[in-house]
């Protein structure tokens, strides 16, 4: 006797997978945390198979699921093109999202994900620079929707969320102890004096290791315990982890992360796609 696999169940599980975790899926999904994790049950029990390693901090893919998930995109991608093919009438043209790149993690992979999946004949381009920058691409009408990270918002914005700035470094790194602390950021960084001046405020002195207008040269030191940085909580790269420091460094300021929409973008298509960004960092 035939059996069938859950298209509902393995979305959800796709998502979670993508996500790192239930609450931020149901998010995207548009489902209870409940409704998720009751899904998740429901495809294991069905292929009598655990999916999730649910002992560590964070939610993890067994082996049986990851050699399911590369199974779940692919029937993933022929359900929705079927479906995109012999039903939908889509949507054409582009669309033109900014978003700075130290925030582009986890959110906009999934975002960009669901979009894409809505919209196949829609053309999403994403754009990754400085909240600065991405501002004045946006007065330039170059941006359609721009994230931003900001103290406060701007006329126009929303605030998606309110978020602190933590220290960040190497997993299990040392670099947090060492006086002059040593610090790494790109050029543009709005993030580099507020660290400063708060190391300034309570007289712990520092030092500039790197200061690059390459992300990746940032993150390599960073990654090799040379140097510390901060970055919006929940937002790190997942080679680097907030620094439990334990009151050695200082507390840092709460940073907005704001979006704002042009108004020749208001439609139905731009405003599914704010929709999923307010998801995404919701």
């Amino acid at each position: 006797m035939a059996r069938n696999i859950d298209m509902t169940a393995l979305r959800s599980f796709v998502a979670v997978a993508d996500s790192g975790g239930v609450t931020r899926a149901a998010g995207f999904l548009n489902l209870t945390q409940s409704a998720v994790s009751m899904q998740l049950k429901r495809l294991e029990e069905s292929l009598g198979i655990q999916l999730l390693d649910r002992t560590a901090r964070t939610i993890a893919l067994t082996p049986a699921g990851d050699q399911l998930l590369t199974y779940a995109r692919r029937m993933l991608r022929l359900n929705d093109e079927v479906f995109t093919r012999l039903t939908s009438k889509g949507f054409e043209g582009e669309i033109v999202l900014g978003v700075p790149h130290d925030i582009v993690y986890p959110a906009i992979p999934q975002v960009l994900r669901q979009f894409t999946s809505n919209h196949p004949r829609m053309k999403i381009q994403l754009v990754s620079s400085y909240t600065t920058e991405l501002k004045e691409s946006f007065k330039r009408g170059e941006c359609d929707i721009i994230v931003t990270t900001e103290k406060n918002c701007g006329d126009g914005g929303q605030i998606l969320k309110r978020l602190p700035l933590v220290w960040v470094g190497t997993i299990g790194g040392n670099a947090w102890k060492s006086r002059p602390l040593q610090l790494a950021f790109e050029q543009n960084c709005i993030f580099r004096k507020a660290a400063q001046d708060a190391l300034d405020d309570v007289d712990i002195s520092w030092d500039m290791k790197v200061v690059s207008d390459s992300s990746r040269t940032v993150e390599a030191t960073i990654a090799a315990d040379l140097a510390v940085t901060t970055a919006l909580e929940g937002a790190q790269m997942p080679y680097l982890e907030p620094i439990n420091h334990g009151g050695a460094l200082p507390d840092l300021l709460e940073m907005n992360v704001n979006m704002y929409v042009a108004d020749y973008a208001q439609g139905p298509v731009a405003e599914e796609l704010a929709a999923l960004v307010r998801q995404g960092y919701s």
